[in-house]
C-alpha cells in the first residue's frame, strides 16, 4: 500500500486527521488479510473484495462501512476504479431491507412486521450480494400472504433506498422553460455528454466503464435517461447496470443479470432461480423515478414497471403516469 502518498492525498482534500488514520488502519488490516495469499493492494483482484467483507462480517460487521469508504478513497487515489465497482456491488441498496422493516412497522404495526420477518436475519452490509435473493423471496411471499399484493406494492413503491440529491429547483426551471418534451430531450443529451466525458477520462458512470459501443447504444434510444412522453405517460428505460457486459453477453440470463442494479434480486437471474414472487420488488425501482417526479411536478405520480429483467425481458422499462391536469401546463 502506498500509505504515505495516500495520506498526503487525503490531506490535500482536507479530510479530517482521525478519518485519515481510520482509513489507513482499515487498509493495513486488509493487507494483513491478503498477506496470507502473498498478495497486497496492488496485486489482488478487486473482484475478490467480497471475500474480505464477508470475513469482516464474521469478525466485526460494524467495520465494513468504514473499510468500504477507505478502499473507495484509495481506489480514487490510485485510479484503480475496479475496486469502486466491486465496492458498489457490495454496498448498493444495502439498507433497503432495513428500511422495509421500519416501513412495515410504521404502516401496519410492529406485530405485523415481526410476523413477516420472523426467524429471519436481514443480510448485513458486506455479505455476498448474490446470497440476498433467497431472503427477498421469503419476505415477498410473506408480505403477499399477510398483506396482499396491493399493499405489498404500496410498501415498495416509494423506493426503499432513496436517491442521491437532485437539482430539483434547477430542473423545475428547465422544465418550465423547455416544456416536457424539450426537457426530456435535453436530459438525454446531458446523459450522452456525461457518458462521453467518462469515456474520454476513463472514469466510471456509477459502477461501470463507458466506451463508444455503450454510448452508441444509449444515444440511439431516448427512453434512456428521463424517457419519452406518450400522452400523459413518460416511458423510461434504465441504463443497464453493466452496459458493456450486457451488450457482450451471449446468454440471456447473464444479460438480465447485467441489466439489474438491485442486489436483493439480481443474483436470482444469474442462476435462473427467479420466481413470480420476486417481480413486484421492481416497484422499488420504479419508485426511484417517482421520488424525482413527485418533487419536480409537486404532485404524486404513479410509477409502475412495464417489463423488467425479472420477468424475462432484456430491458427494464417503467411507466410514469402523470395526471393530465398536472402535465398539461408543460406541453408545448
Amino acid at each position: 500500500m502506498k500509505g504515505k502518498e495516500f495520506e498526503q492525498y487525503l490531506k490535500e482534500k482536507n479530510v479530517n486527521n482521525d478519518i485519515i488514520a481510520n482509513f489507513i488502519t482499515k487498509l493495513q488490516d486488509y493487507e494483513k488479510f491478503l498477506k496470507r495469499d502473498e498478495l497486497n493492494l496492488e496485486k489482488v483482484n478487486p473482484e475478490e473484495l467480497v471475500s474480505y467483507t464477508e470475513y469482516l462480517v464474521s469478525k466485526d460487521k460494524d467495520s465494513v462501512l468504514d473499510f468500504l469508504r477507505a478502499i473507495m478513497n484509495y481506489a480514487n487515489f490510485t485510479k484503480n476504479y475496479d475496486f469502486i465497482i466491486s465496492a458498489i456491488d457490495i454496498s448498493e441498496s444495502f439498507n433497503a431491507m432495513d428500511n422495509l422493516f421500519t416501513r412495515i412497522a410504521e404502516i401496519h404495526g410492529e406485530d405485523m412486521r415481526d410476523e413477516i420477518f420472523k426467524d429471519l436475519v436481514i443480510p448485513v452490509l458486506g455479505i455476498d450480494p448474490e446470497k440476498k435473493p433467497k431472503f427477498t423471496k421469503t419476505i415477498m411471499e410473506r408480505m403477499k400472504t399477510k398483506l396482499g399484493e396491493e399493499e405489498t406494492i404500496s410498501l415498495l413503491s416509494p423506493c426503499l433506498h432513496g436517491r442521491p440529491p437532485d437539482d430539483i429547483e434547477g430542473d423545475k426551471v428547465l422544465l418550465k422553460e423547455l416544456g416536457i418534451d424539450g426537457f426530456l430531450a435535453k436530459k438525454h443529451q446531458d446523459l450522452i455528454k456525461r457518458l462521453e466525458n467518462h469515456r474520454d477520462n476513463n472514469t466510471l458512470e456509477f459502477a461501470q466503464y463507458i466506451d463508444d459501443e455503450v454510448i452508441d447504444f444509449i444515444k440511439n434510444d431516448q427512453t434512456f435517461s428521463q424517457g419519452i412522453r406518450e400522452g400523459n405517460t413518460i416511458i423510461v428505460k434504465k441504463l443497464p447496470y453493466q452496459a458493456k457486459k450486457y451488450l457482450n453477453a451471449v446468454d440471456d440470463n447473464m444479460k438480465r443479470f447485467y441489466i439489474c442494479y438491485c442486489p436483493w434480486v439480481r443474483g436470482a437471474m444469474k442462476d435462473n432461480t427467479e420466481e413470480e414472487s420476486l417481480r413486484n420488488f421492481c416497484y422499488c425501482s420504479a419508485g426511484w423515478y417517482k421520488l424525482y417526479w413527485d418533487q419536480i411536478l409537486e404532485h404524486p405520480i404513479k410509477a409502475e414497471p412495464i417489463n423488467t429483467a425479472l420477468d424475462g425481458a432484456l430491458e427494464c422499462k417503467i411507466a410514469l403516469h402523470i395526471p393530465e391536469e398536472v402535465l398539461k401546463p408543460f406541453i408545448k
